[in-house]
């Protein structure tokens, strides 16, 4: 099994060489420094808050290591919620709760791709997102996946071996209508090709 390869950032070096330290002894966990060609797979942020600075030095993380995130506040609020979550942060833990074991869990369940929040947390950012659906996405016909209901439509037939002209009698477009939402979609969200626009929708759970 190949070792977790974790970043720690902290702004006290006395905290960054604790975790460091801990996490470095157990199995199958390496801390390595954060230089430019060094792989990472997790990155541990510990921080008083998530201030303008350390919000700065998230999306510096995203966009050179592009690595799940875990932070290690003393406090967050509601508002700090989605900017954390649009910067890769998979997990949240509160500093009082923070052991070494449960820093220990975050990062393996972040390194498998899954994520870690509190459940008030969690519900905040579900109730967050329902509001956006409800006010900002449905009034303009989208859905959070980035998908029209037409575009949902289109995909769900292509997933069932629909051809253009099957999918144009079924809705009752044109068939340069269909093709015409197939390339819009497919140019919007970067996706090479039909399966893959089938695939990007499976992913995303509406079909």
């Amino acid at each position: 099994m190949n070792s977790i390869r974790v970043f720690v950032r902290t702004v006290d070096p006395l905290t960054s060489m604790a975790v460091s330290h801990y996490l470095d002894s157990r199995p199958n966990i390496e801390v390595v420094p954060a230089e430019e060609h060094t792989p990472v797979d997790v990155v541990v942020v510990v921080a008083e808050r998530l201030t303008v600075d350390v919000a700065s030095t998230l999306r510096k993380i995203k966009a050179t290591l592009n690595a799940p995130v875990i932070m290690i506040l003393c406090e967050i609020t509601r508002n700090d919620l989605v900017p954390a979550v649009e910067c890769n942060v998979a997990a949240v833990l509160p500093r009082e709760a923070a052991s070494r074991e449960r820093i220990e869990e975050a990062v393996r369940t972040a390194a498998a791709g899954g994520g870690l929040l509190p459940s008030p947390m969690l519900g905040e950012l579900l109730r967050h997102f329902e509001q956006l659906q409800r006010e900002v996405l449905a009034p303009n016909g989208l859905h959070a996946s980035g998908l029209t209901p037409r575009e949902i439509d289109v995909l769900r037939l292509m997933s069932h071996g629909f051809d253009t002209s099957e999918i144009a009698e079924e809705l009752n477009f044109s068939e340069r209508a269909v093709k015409r939402v197939v390339s819009e979609l497919t140019g919007r969200l970067q996706l090479r090709n039909r399966p893959h626009a089938v695939a990007y929708a499976l992913r995303m759970g509406v079909i």
